[in-house]
């Protein structure tokens, strides 16, 4: 999934460039509120694929001393950071511009210009919105779309997609409030679309602020992945039970692993030694994403083989 989502980075990337400065030219010369606020949008979501790029670069970062399970939580505090920016600048400022303009309405100049920009701007955002869809629709596999959003461990496979489809989504109010304006005279619709296109940003950026904040904080794998784990146990004639199978996702390909089980009575510490060995070896051919395992064999009262604490990395 990495270079797929490096494509769709730098494609989201380089049309949000192109369209903030297009946007901010037209804005200048029309005073439209709105399509300041979509200038914002499109520098705020420039920015943010610069902040993706970079988390993606720092998850890379091997595993050191004071993080023994490596760095790949830095691409779910990056994705957080984004959810926070669309929010706080591209939401609040555009709101901003909105209720200025409802207060001090004035009519928009050389409408053409802006008609000629969101033409140029959905023709950027559709080829960047169809690459970023391309690729979710790749990762999330046999998923609905809501499943893959809610069980997806990278978030960079929907929040590029979420930002896309917002822009696009603001790119069509700016145009009918422009259109609306033009045709009734009416001023004020371009404060009202302003606000719109805030609200929009607000609502993808609290999206996608939950659907981040379950990752940063340390998720459990997905049911069919602890599913796989207990399965692979139960093949195991040394285990008498499975007692608990804790899984965190300690990036979006790195799962960390903490089982506890109950060896068959009579088993000797070596031996169960050379069982959770075979274990950790099994688990991890079956489940890919699967990096660190440890596994905690309980004490048996009713045992003459002493109580084990083992771990395999």
């Amino acid at each position: 999934m990495a270079s797929g989502s490096k494509t769709v980075i730098y494609a989201a990337l380089a049309g949000n460039l192109l369209i903030a400065v297009t946007k901010f030219i037209a804005a200048a010369f029309t005073g439209s509120a709105a399509m300041m606020a979509e200038g914002i949008h499109s520098t705020v979501d420039t920015g943010n694929q610069g902040l993706l790029l970079y988390g993606m670069k720092r998850a890379k970062r091997p595993a050191d001393d004071r993080f023994p399970f490596g760095y790949g939580k830095e691409i779910y505090f990056w994705s957080f950071m984004v959810a926070v920016l669309i929010f706080a600048v591209g939401s609040g400022i555009s709101i901003y511009e909105g209720v200025n303009r409802l207060l001090h309405p004035h009519p928009v100049e050389s409408p053409i210009i802006n008609y000629v920009v969101l033409g140029l701007a959905m023709l950027f955002e559709g080829v960047a919105w169809y690459i970023a869809a391309k690729e979710f629709n790749r990762s999330k596999g046999k998923w609905t779309a809501f499943q893959a959003v809610r069980r997806g461990k990278d978030p960079v496979a929907f929040l590029v997609l979420f930002e896309d489809s917002a822009a696009m989504l603001g790119l069509v109010v700016a145009f009918v409030a422009l259109l609306a304006g033009q045709l009734t005279g009416i001023e004020i619709f371009d404060g009202i679309a302003s606000i719109c296109i805030g609200l929009i940003l607000a609502v993808t950026a609290i999206w996608l602020a939950i659907e981040t904040k379950g990752l940063l904080l340390g998720e459990a794998a997905n049911k069919h992945v602890v599913r796989d784990i207990r399965e692979v146990l139960s093949g195991h004639d040394a285990v008498a039970r499975i007692n608990e199978v804790l899984t965190m996702h300690v990036g979006p390909n790195f799962i960390l692993a903490n089982i506890s089980v109950r060896f068959a009575r009579g088993m000797s510490g070596e031996q169960i030694q050379t069982e959770i060995e075979r274990m950790d070896r099994d688990i991890k051919d079956r489940c890919e994403n699967v990096k660190r395992i440890f596994i905690e064999a309980e004490r048996q009262a009713d045992s003459s083989a002493a109580p084990q604490d083992a771990s395999s990395n």
